[in-house]
């Protein structure tokens, strides 16, 4: 990857609505931060809402897993 020649921020870049360190913490105690695309954002608002949709689908896997004897089909 090529260095830019200067330290200039580009103008399409704005923070402004940033907080440093928000997620510092988090990371430190080894949770993971996923960043979620907009369309997303909205059916899932919240950690806790992705938490228990990503629970459903563990769950149905370890279901479907059982049913078909514990093995994974080779498609």
């Amino acid at each position: 990857m090529k260095k830019a020649d200067n330290d200039e921020m580009r103008p399409e870049y704005d923070f402004a609505g940033g907080v440093r360190g928000k997620y510092l913490l988090r990371l430190a105690k080894g949770d993971n931060v996923v960043v979620l695309d907009r369309d997303l954002v909205k059916v899932f608002p919240t950690s806790k809402a992705v938490n228990d949709a990503l629970r459903v689908l563990a769950e149905a896997g370890k279901r479907h897993s059982r049913v078909k004897g514990g093995r994974r089909s080779a498609s």
